[in-house]
């Protein structure tokens, strides 16, 4: 698989500050040492895609400098740099770099390999995962057999829905909680856009030989959603809402009654508070709203809040207390709001974007903030200081077809598991837990 897309369970609970070590479980005794060494085929060929600092540049930091020369440290001699364009040059600024690149992703890598391992418990994640062909697979991971020395998961899949491209996923709890799954689905051809409930059942292998698995619970035409969250506010229950190009659609999945609010910008992030009746939208030209779920689309009185980034904003996640709210943008900006003075309270520094719609993940029990960049590194925070706790480095090459995706649990199968971190890349997965 190309790409896959993540959504784990919320959990809430109470606040704690943890800044314990981490260490992986691989899927695996042994990782390929071909696959660790394979080429970066596509790291360093773009300035966003390469981490900033490098071991190489840092051993010649104490010779001068000459121009159009490269001081090699290992081989301690100068050598000529040409222009990069000519195939048969064996040494660039490009090639330099993604030599510098790669060398530092594989010896934190080292590092991580170093680490204790550990057992962890289950839960479930519900995965999209893009094929080549066009269009996507879903299925529920079920991570109940997830012990050492192997990583054994078994993959729920839906074959009823392969064609269609998931713009945005996410849990629903209609019947009780996580009941369905909301995914909003780009248009095909002549078929338009929309936005679908599925019962969880449906992918659990839970049903007798000859007995049909009950179909998709609802539909609703929706042109090209960028976002999608899924109210638990009394104010809205049994209500989705779906961030549009310059709207903002808000669905009764029981009445079918809908609520269309406009806005100057394309809506990529979408989030309902639980206390307070509002819904919180991150939009393209770097504006933050929220909307007040007590008022109709009528008039102008529904904008309650706004906050304003320097870029798109790509995620928000509100705190449990609901007097703050986390955001990041495709500056690579993660700043922490005050939604009482609207104020920015705190940047957290390290991140790297620069176009790509990449998701927060905040985990308060923790104390800790995750985010992935487009260098293909997993970075985390603590949440309470904005200390850069912990930097895990992709085990594939740096690549915007391979940025992975992550899903983090407190407690990974449940009331007994313990805290982890379960990355996807290429074909793998990848747990990262601690103690």
């Amino acid at each position: 698989m190309n790409k896959s897309s993540w959504q784990s369970r919320r959990r809430r609970g109470r606040s704690s500050h943890q800044q314990n070590p981490w260490f992986r479980l691989r899927d695996s005794d042994d990782r390929s040492n071909s696959r660790a060494a394979r080429p970066a085929q596509d790291s360093g060929s773009h300035d966003e895609e390469s981490p900033s600092t490098s071991s190489g540049t840092a051993g010649a930091s104490s010779v001068p400098e000459l121009p159009g020369y490269y001081y090699d440290p290992e081989k301690k001699r100068y050598f000529r740099l040409l222009p990069g364009h000519n195939n048969c040059n064996p040494l660039t600024k490009e090639s330099i770099r993604q030599k510098e690149t790669e060398s530092k992703r594989l010896r934190l890598l080292e590092e991580e390999d170093k680490q204790k391992k550990a057992d962890t418990n289950s839960d479930r994640l519900f995965t999209v995962n893009d094929v080549k062909v066009g269009g996507s697979k879903y299925g529920i991971i079920n991570l109940q057999s997830l012990k050492t020395p192997t990583l054994k998961v078994f993959m729920h899949e839906n074959l009823y829905f392969t064609n269609r491209k998931v713009n945005s996923v996410c849990w629903a709890s209609l019947n009780h909680l996580d009941s369905h799954i909301l995914l909003c689905l780009m248009g095909l051809a002549e078929t338009p856009g929309c936005a679908t409930l599925l019962p969880a059942s449906l992918f659990v292998n839970s049903h007798p030989a000859g007995i049909d698995r009950p179909g998709m619970l609802c539909s609703f035409r929706i042109p090209g959603a960028w976002s999608c969250a899924w109210s638990l506010n009394i104010q809205a229950n049994n209500c989705f809402s779906t961030g549009l190009s310059r709207r903002v659609l808000l669905t009764n999945v029981v009445t079918g009654h809908r609520q269309s609010f406009g806005t100057s910008s394309d809506v990529l992030a979408q989030q309902f508070a639980l206390m307070a009746p509002l819904l919180f939208n991150g939009c393209r030209s770097g504006e933050i709203f929220a909307i007040d779920l007590r008022c109709g689309n009528q008039g102008k009185g529904w904008k309650a809040t706004r906050l304003f980034h320097d870029s798109a904003v790509t995620s928000v996640r509100i705190l449990q207390d609901e007097q703050c709210l986390m955001a990041s943008d495709m500056a690579g900006k993660i700043k922490l709001w005050d939604l009482r003075t609207t104020r920015c309270i705190r940047q957290y520094e390290g991140h790297v974007n620069e176009y790509a719609h990449l998701p927060l993940h905040v985990h308060e029990e923790e104390g800790i903030l995750m985010a992935v960049g487009q260098d293909c590194y997993t970075r985390i925070w603590s949440l309470h200081d904005a200390h850069l706790l912990r930097t895990i480095p992709s085990p594939y090459p740096a690549s915007k077809a391979d940025i992975p995706s992550v899903a983090f649990s407190s407690r990974l199968g449940g009331s007994r598991g313990t805290p982890g971190l379960l990355m996807a890349v290429g074909q793998d997965l990848y747990c990262y837990s601690y103690s």
